[in-house]
């Protein structure tokens, strides 16, 4: 599809959605559209010396709510359609699962591996002051956040830099994503693929819906492909595989390979940082090339690369029964439609890829509010606990050991806060969104939007903005 227009197949969902809400015209097409676009060059000098022109962008699709949130992204992909596009979805996933945040993102054309660390952190640090000068960053109008091709590492330049050119008190909120010491989240590394997780797994335990499409309820006992073993499709496929689930295909930028016995992640992880790819790993079948095993039979596909994989080419060769869409825009309007017609249930990123930002917002708490998750509450719950194990002590005359009293009476601190707190979010916007597929014979992907729609749109009249 050398025509793909990735803001076009957005707002193709959105006007599927749009169908089953009350708004009139003019409102939706304010909502769907992006308030601010910019484009920012400047140059940077290589290690040898040599200058090259850096292309980066900044949207910020809605300010309904403020602060605006989004990743920052490094790829070769990156132009101003994909980054409205994902600035977009950004509001509208933000919306499903009540993180009080307008959608916005960030990125620059580059390929990460082709330059040095030092390079790197001049792009960051160059693009972070180009963003402050527009208003672009800050802890009450827009933050970023890690994404494709970025970590907590570039997150800390933009933090120092921020630092450096503002005075603002809650400075640490700016970014989030960002390394513990810089005022970073226990949870975030994993929380995107965490969050597929728990959105997987929910889905997986509504008995009609699995019954629906010939599988048994629960993770346990499924197989799964993943496409993309970065840190969102690592942290997927581990939980996963923890849940009692098999992994049986990967794909990654070397190529796929498959195995009906299943692939051990750990050993795989090894053999991909040793080699940099996937293909000959030891008992598995190398595919014709890295899209193939999207084909591969599986229960649960999980495509966690880049946005235009599953497409009107592929699409009827899938046999997935639930997709799982761990990437941005990883499926186009035209095989989500060949793949609802074969009856698979299609989990969206509007909902599943949430976990990220659901985390992030809670990060940006933290920072704003100047106190760790659990620091207040924590030791209360411990002694709390311990009262309570004292009476059972005495009413059933026995000891508990030292190391059982530490098990039984442990406090909940910030990882553990984070988790229940991702978990939750995770599961009832599932069952809320599920409700609406359900109320409108729609799909999940519509039904996301529809959910998404209400709320910013229900905003919108009670700000008295369009009367």
């Amino acid at each position: 599809m050398s025509d793909y227009k990735f803001f076009d197949q957005v707002n193709k969902a959105f006007d599927k959605a749009a169908k089953y809400t009350r708004f009139d015209k003019g409102l939706l097409e304010q909502m769907k559209f992006c308030n601010d676009v910019l484009h920012i060059t400047f140059p940077l000098e290589r290690d040898n010396g040599s200058i090259e022109v850096i292309h980066g962008w900044r949207v910020e699709h809605s300010h309904h709510k403020l602060p605006t949130k989004g990743g920052i992204r490094y790829s070769m992909t990156v132009n101003e359609d994909e980054t409205m596009a994902l600035a977009a979805l950004m509001t509208y996933k933000c919306a499903v699962v009540d993180v009080p945040f307008g959608g916005a993102k960030g990125g620059i054309k580059i390929d990460p591996s082709k330059y040095s660390e030092a390079e790197l952190e001049r792009i960051t640090r160059r693009y972070t002051f180009q963003l402050y000068k527009k208003n672009f960053i800050g802890p009450g109008s827009d933050v970023p956040a890690p994404d494709y091709g970025t970590s907590a590492r570039e997150m800390g330049w933009v933090l120092d830099t921020y630092r450096q050119i503002s005075s603002d008190i809650n400075a640490e909120g700016c970014v989030t994503g960002k390394p513990i010491g810089q005022g970073g989240i226990r949870g975030r590394t994993e929380a995107t693929g965490r969050g597929v997780f728990f959105g997987v797994q929910e889905a997986c335990s509504n008995k009609e819906d699995m019954k629906a499409i010939g599988l048994d309820p629960g993770i346990e006992g499924k197989t799964f492909v993943v496409q993309g073993l970065g840190n969102v499709g690592f942290h997927a496929a581990k939980y996963l595989i923890e849940g009692g689930a098999k992994m049986v295909g990967v794909a990654e930028m070397d190529g796929s390979i498959y195995s009906d016995n299943g692939i051990d992640l750990a050993k795989l992880m090894e053999y991909k940082n040793e080699t940099g790819g996937v293909v000959g790993f030891e008992g598995t079948k190398t595919l014709e090339n890295n899209a193939a095993v999207l084909e591969a039979e599986c229960d649960i596909l999980v495509p966690a690369a880049l946005e235009n994989q599953l497409k009107e080419s592929n699409a009827p060769n899938i046999k997935a029964k639930i997709i799982a869409e761990a990437a941005n825009g990883p499926t186009t309007s035209e095989a989500h439609e060949i793949m609802k017609e074969r009856g698979a249930l299609i989990i969206p990123d509007n909902f599943l890829n949430a976990g990220g930002v659901t985390v992030s917002y809670f990060e940006w708490l933290k920072n704003i509010q100047h106190v760790r998750f659990g620091r207040m509450e924590k030791r209360f719950e411990e002694n709390s606990f311990r009262r309570i194990l004292s009476v059972i002590e005495t009413i059933s005359e026995r000891k508990f050991t030292d190391q059982e009293l530490q098990f039984l009476a442990h406090g909940a601190g910030e990882e553990e806060l984070v988790d229940s707190g991702l978990q939750d979010t995770m599961v009832n916007s599932y069952n809320e969104i599920n409700e609406i597929r359900k109320k409108h014979d729609v799909d999940l992907r519509t039904a996301a939007f529809i959910s998404a729609i209400n709320k910013v749109g229900g905003l919108y009249e009670r700000m008295g903005i369009f009367p």
